[in-house]
C-alpha cells in the first residue's frame, strides 16, 4: 500500500505541468473566441428578379477581415456561393449558378464589412445565407435568408370560346414569383369560382391562367385582379363590361345558346322545325328584349360595312422619315430623313402620321393591312396630341391602339402596356371608334376575333383621327384604308 501511495504521488506531480498548460491554452483560446463575432440581418433580404441584391454582414468589433477567409455557402461548405481567401477570391469549387455573378465588396474589407453582391437574381436564389469569416484556427458564421419575389403583366382577359353553355372568360399573366393568386370578383367585390392552370417559363417565373364560365344571363361586370399574400401585394383589377358581349353574342350563344333545333331538324319534319324556332324567338324577344335590341343595332353596324369612304394619310402630320404613297393610303419607314417644313402639325421625333379624316360623333370602321414585319401600332389620337418632343404612346398621352413592336411582343397601349397573345397577331386589325361611346374596339378583320377593347367612357370628346406609327424595317404599310360610318346617322368625317 505505501507503494503505490508512492506512486500515486508522482503520478500527480509530473501531470501538474500538463494540466497548468492545457489550462492556459484552453483560457487563450477562449480568450481567442471572443475577439470577433459575424453578424447578419434580423429580417429577410428581399430582391427583385433581374436585378442586384446585397446580402449584409460584417465582423463585431469592426476589425479588418483582408486577411481572413471569408465563404458564403448554403448547404454544403465545400460547393460555395462565393470564397475569399489568401487574399484573393477563389472560383474553382464555386456553385456553377453563381458563375461570373457574385461579388464580395471589399470597399470596406478593413471595416469588417463582407457584404455580398449578386447579381441578375433568379428566383432559384432564395433561400438560406450563411456568412463564414475564419482566422485562423478560430472562425465564426451568421445565417441570414433571401427572398426573392418578382412583379409581371397586369391581369389580361380574354374570351376564349363557348363552354357548358356559357362562355369561357380567361385571366392571363406571367413573369410573376412567387406564384400570385388570381382573384375574379363581380361588381360588388365578391370572389367568384374559378379554375386554374400554371406554368414557368425558362427563368423560373410562373406563367397564370384562370377562367370562369359566364352565361347569358349574367348581368354584372367582371374584374380579375393578383393578390401576393407573401408580399402583401394587389395588382390592380382588370375589368371586363358585360355589355361588350353583346358584340360577340351572335358567334358565341346564338348559335350554340340550345342544339335541340339541329336534333330535331334531323328527326321532325320541316313545318315543326319551324314552329319550335318561331316559338324559341318569340319567347327569347319577350324575356331579353334589351339584349336583343342592342344586338339588332351591332348587326346593323356590321352590314353597313359595305358603305365605306376612304381613309387617307396626312402628308402634313408624317415624320420626315415616313415616305407616304402618291395616293396617300400606305406608308412605310424610309432610307433617309426627307427635308420637310417643320410645321406645328408634323411630328418630328416619334415616327407617326395621322389619317386626314377626324370624328366628333357617331361610329366608324377602317381597316389597315400591316403585314409581318418590322414594328408597327395602329388605332386612333385626339386632334391635340403632342407632335414635338417624346410622345406618351397611352390614352394619358391622347393615343389608344394595338402594336407589334419593342422586341417582338403583341400588345394594347393603355398604361401600364397589356401584352396580347401571339397567337392572335393578325395582319389585317379593323378599327372601330364609337364617338358617343367614348371606346375603341380592333378585331381581326380575316377571321372577325376580337382582340382587345378600350371600355366605354376611355375616349373623351373631341375630334379624334386615325393614327399611325411606323417603325425601322416595315415595308410599306398600312394599305387597303377603309372607312365606315355608322348607317342612317348621318355622320360624315369632318
Amino acid at each position: 500500500m505505501k507503494g503505490l501511495s508512492i506512486y500515486h504521488r508522482s503520478r500527480a506531480s509530473s501531470s501538474l505541468p500538463d494540466f497548468i498548460m492545457f489550462f492556459i491554452t484552453f483560457y487563450v483560446h477562449k480568450l481567442e473566441s471572443a475577439r470577433f463575432t459575424v453578424i447578419g440581418p434580423d429580417q429577410p433580404v428581399t430582391a427583385i428578379v433581374g436585378e442586384d441584391t446585397v446580402l449584409p454582414c460584417h465582423l463585431s468589433p469592426r476589425i479588418s477581415a483582408e486577411n481572413m477567409e471569408v465563404r458564403w455557402f448554403r448547404s454544403e461548405f465545400t460547393s460555395f456561393v462565393h470564397l475569399y481567401q489568401h487574399g484573393k477570391d477563389e472560383y474553382e469549387q464555386q456553385m456553377p449558378d453563381y458563375h461570373e455573378r457574385t461579388e464580395l465588396l471589399k470597399a470596406s474589407i478593413m471595416d469588417g464589412n463582407v457584404a455580398l453582391r449578386i447579381s441578375n437574381v433568379r428566383p432559384s436564389d432564395e433561400g438560406e445565407y450563411r456568412c463564414f469569416v475564419q482566422d485562423g484556427v478560430f472562425y465564426e458564421e451568421a445565417v441570414l435568408e433571401l427572398t426573392v419575389e418578382a412583379s409581371g403583366s397586369a391581369p389580361q382577359i380574354s374570351v376564349e370560346g363557348y363552354q357548358d353553355g356559357g362562355i369561357r372568360m380567361v385571366c392571363q399573366l406571367s413573369g410573376w414569383y412567387p406564384e400570385p393568386e388570381v382573384l375574379w370578383r363581380d361588381h360588388s367585390g365578391q370572389p367568384l369560382s374559378s379554375t386554374k392552370t400554371k406554368s414557368t417559363d425558362g427563368r423560373g417565373l410562373f406563367e397564370i391562367k384562370s377562367s370562369i364560365i359566364i352565361t347569358e344571363n349574367s348581368n354584372q361586370n367582371l374584374s380579375c385582379s393578383i393578390r401576393n399574400a407573401y408580399f402583401n401585394l394587389e395588382k390592380e383589377p382588370s375589368t371586363f363590361y358585360i355589355s361588350e358581349l353583346i358584340s360577340w353574342k351572335e358567334d358565341f350563344f346564338l348559335p350554340r345558346m340550345s342544339p335541340w333545333p339541329v336534333v330535331c331538324s334531323v328527326t321532325l319534319v320541316i313545318s315543326l322545325v319551324f314552329i319550335s324556332l318561331t316559338l324559341f324567338l318569340f319567347m327569347l324577344r319577350g324575356k331579353h328584349l334589351n339584349t336583343i335590341s342592342k344586338l339588332q343595332a351591332d348587326l346593323e353596324w356590321r352590314r353597313s360595312l359595305s358603305d365605306t369612304v376612304n381613309v387617307t394619310l396626312d402628308p402634313d402630320t408624317a415624320h420626315p422619315e415616313l415616305v407616304l404613297s402618291e395616293d396617300r393610303k400606305s406608308v412605310r419607314w424610309g432610307d433617309t430623313r426627307q427635308r420637310l417644313p417643320n410645321n406645328p402639325e408634323r411630328f418630328d421625333t416619334d415616327p407617326c402620321v395621322l389619317g386626314c379624316e377626324g370624328f366628333t360623333s357617331g361610329r366608324h370602321c377602317w381597316e389597315v393591312e400591316v403585314g409581318d414585319a418590322g414594328g408597327w401600332s395602329v388605332g386612333v389620337a385626339k386632334e391635340s396630341v403632342g407632335r414635338k418632343g417624346g410622345i406618351s404612346y397611352s390614352p394619358d398621352g391622347g393615343i389608344w391602339a394595338v402594336g407589334w413592336r419593342w422586341g417582338g411582343q403583341f400588345q394594347a397601349l393603355p398604361s401600364p402596356l397589356t401584352p396580347l397573345p401571339l397567337s392572335r397577331v393578325p395582319s389585317r386589325i379593323r378599327v372601330c371608334l364609337d364617338c358617343d361611346r367614348g371606346q375603341v374596339t380592333f378585331i381581326g378583320a380575316g377571321d372577325e376575333a376580337p382582340i382587345f377593347t378600350f371600355p366605354p367612357g376611355s375616349v373623351p370628346g373631341g375630334r379624334i383621327r386615325p393614327w399611325f406609327w411606323v417603325g425601322p424595317g416595315h415595308p410599306a404599310q398600312p394599305v387597303s384604308l377603309r372607312h365606315t360610318a355608322e348607317r342612317g346617322t348621318g355622320n360624315q368625317p369632318l
